[in-house]
């Protein structure tokens, strides 16, 4: 192993090592030995200006009368409302019994009322437990029996699938539309929610201002957010995020961002209960005093190129599958029509209309981005070479949930392509390999964003987090001398050889998805042979006016075509049809581990 990353500071302790990484720039002149004698109430006093919760509160009170959250289409609350009804939550909360430290569940589609729930949460100094409004009942209550939720705020489209006894250790539950008490332990709580302003009155005489918005004080090692996860080669696990993560990604934003300005429109479209689109499309906006619109329902392409054109956002974040669908169902098929495709032919028509093609696109999310940022999923190499070429404002990010999410990225000028940018402020990373910048190997990563562990699981936590602090990322990629880092795979989907070659199915994907009527595919091994399960593009095909009787055979022509490209040891043996898309994780990928075959698991 090579470590390619000078460390911030060699401690003798993950403790030290963070602490190092929060303390002030004054720090940076004294010794490392000096730092370990100081004892760590005084280090915590001295970095009280790196708190996350310091940087929502002082939001809060400079942003004030600017607006906050919308939901689509519906009621705006400006930051001075979010405050209020923050303290109000507070305040049930405190008759409900429940104290700092314990958990809270939020499980319901995105808006406004979400939001504010969770910064109610930390704010008072709970655990927020985000769980997915698209889990099953059962999953949901698997999750907050094992968090040991206290307090479960649920949306009605959850709730009616729910049922309360399947979660006996619960002391609050709460509608999350209207905040209306469904249940509670302490049947005094009914009274204080129907009669809320009047206690917000009594805690409150001489009325509530920005002067009185005071936040928990938090510890950058204490606990934030238990993030339950669906993944692409597993299932669920409660990743511990802490505060110095929260703070650390809100930061990076806050200095590496800076076409955002307060009063800004943002569109939140990804899953809060997800850390990419909860880091970047909220925590991110709320520090900087942007107005996040909410798209309640679920996020068809034709409700968000609607909100895209009316809100037109500053920042847009998206997962490959969104792009590409845009790119392939709507440009390509004008770019390989004769006349375009002569046109192309001639230089400056050429650039003329690729220049015409680019200020389309930005129009089509809104025209008023600074950059938008990819993650989540790799995005075809056909795709993004189109983007590059036309001069697209885009660019391509990577983090997983247990770094909250960020472990690299750049801004859009500066990117290679390819590459999903350069390692984030306050981490680092190394290649598994003795070649890094040539041979693939497992990344590894550590720095201030990365998690505690994995909640009641030490053997996953064990099995992950390294000597030094270092956390294995299950991804292989190498990275250059440039320090751009390169994705190649998951190494749980590497696929050996029978002559000992590494196959990296994705890549095979990236080839077979861009081909005629393919909308998605995996490439499994199955008896040491590869196979394509391919779900085929039905839309583009009926648009053709093909028969789905033969798209076997269109199939099998693309699959002739990508043997002829690939190397002997990666040659596709046969392929399987699916009907339906693939299920996928919110992040939109590929749930693969449910396509595996038995003998392959």
């Amino acid at each position: 192993m090579k470590l390619l990353f000078p460390a911030y500071g060699t401690f003798v302790s993950c403790l030290w090592n963070c602490t190092l990484n929060y303390t002030k720039p004054i720090l940076s002149s004294l010794s490392l030995n000096i730092l370990r004698d100081i004892p760590v109430l005084f280090i915590n006093y001295i970095i009280m200006d790196n708190r996350f919760l310091a940087l929502i509160e002082k939001s809060m009170k400079e942003h004030w009368d600017l607006p906050a959250f919308s939901d689509y289409n519906g009621q705006t609350f400006h930051f001075k409302d979010v405050a209020r009804r923050i303290e109000k939550f507070h305040i049930l909360l405190e008759h409900a019994g429940i104290k700092k430290g314990d958990k809270v569940a939020i499980v319901g589609r995105n808006s406004s009322n979400w939001a504010i729930c969770f910064f109610g949460i930390l704010a008072y100094g709970a655990v927020a437990v985000p769980i997915l409004h698209e889990f099953k009942p059962d999953n949901i209550h698997h999750i907050v029996n094992h968090s040991g939720a206290k307090a479960v705020l649920a949306g009605s489209g959850n709730w009616e699938n729910m049922n309360e006894q399947k979660m006996p250790d619960v002391k609050l539950f709460m509608m999350l539309d209207n905040f209306s008490i469904i249940d509670c332990k302490n049947k005094e709580v009914r009274t204080v929610r129907d009669r809320i302003n009047e206690y917000f009155g009594k805690k409150y005489p001489r009325s509530f201002t920005a002067d009185d918005v005071k936040y928990h004080v938090e510890n950058p090692e204490e606990l934030a957010v238990l993030n339950y996860t669906s993944g692409t080669t597993s299932f669920s696990k409660g990743v511990m995020i802490p505060y110095r993560s929260l703070w650390s990604n809100t930061q990076f934003a806050c200095d590496r961002l800076p076409f955002i300005h307060p009063g800004d429109n943002i569109v939140c479209m990804l899953p809060m209960a997800h850390m990419y689109g909860l880091a970047f499309e909220v925590l991110n906006s709320v520090n900087k005093g942007c107005h996040v619109h909410f798209l309640t329902r679920t996020p068809s392409p034709k409700i968000i190129a609607e909100a895209f054109t009316t809100v037109r956002p500053a920042l847009i974040l998206a997962v490959p599958l969104i792009i590409e669908k845009i790119i392939k169902n709507k440009v390509f098929p004008e770019l390989e029509k004769p006349l375009i495709k002569l046109l192309l032919r001639i230089p400056h028509i050429n650039r003329m209309i690729r220049e015409k093609i680019a200020r389309k696109l930005e129009a089509s999310f809104g025209g008023n981005f600074g950059e938008i940022v990819i993650g989540g999923a790799a995005i075809s190499k056909e795709v993004e070479t189109f983007l590059k070429s036309i001069g697209f404002r885009y660019t391509v990010g990577y983090g997983m949930t247990e770094c909250g999410p960020l472990v690299s990225y750049e801004q859009w000028d500066t990117f290679k392509q390819g590459s999903v940018g350069r390692v984030v402020d306050r981490m680092e990373v190394r290649i598994d390999s003795n070649d890094p910048e040539n041979e693939v190997g497992e990344i590894l990563v550590r720095g201030t964003n990365v998690m505690l562990g994995y909640y009641k699981n030490p053997e996953a936590t064990m099995a992950v987090m390294q000597p030094g602090g270092w956390l294995r990322t299950g991804d292989l990629g190498t990275l250059d001398k440039d320090g751009f880092l390169y994705i190649r795979g998951r190494s749980k989907s590497m696929i050996l050889s029978s002559n000992g070659q590494n196959i990296y199915p994705e890549e095979i994907e990236d080839r077979l998805n861009n081909m005629p009527y393919v909308a998605e595919s995996l490439i499994i091994s199955q008896g040491g042979k590869l196979v394509a399960l391919i779900c085929p593009d039905w839309e583009q095909v009926d648009k053709a006016g093909i028969r789905h009787s033969g798209i076997e055979e269109l199939m099998q022509q693309n699959i002739d075509r990508l043997n002829t490209e690939m190397p002997a040891y990666c040659k596709v043996s046969c392929f399987k049809l699916y009907q339906e898309e693939f299920e996928k994780t919110p992040k939109r990928s590929i749930k693969r581990y449910l396509y595996q075959p038995a003998e392959e698991n």
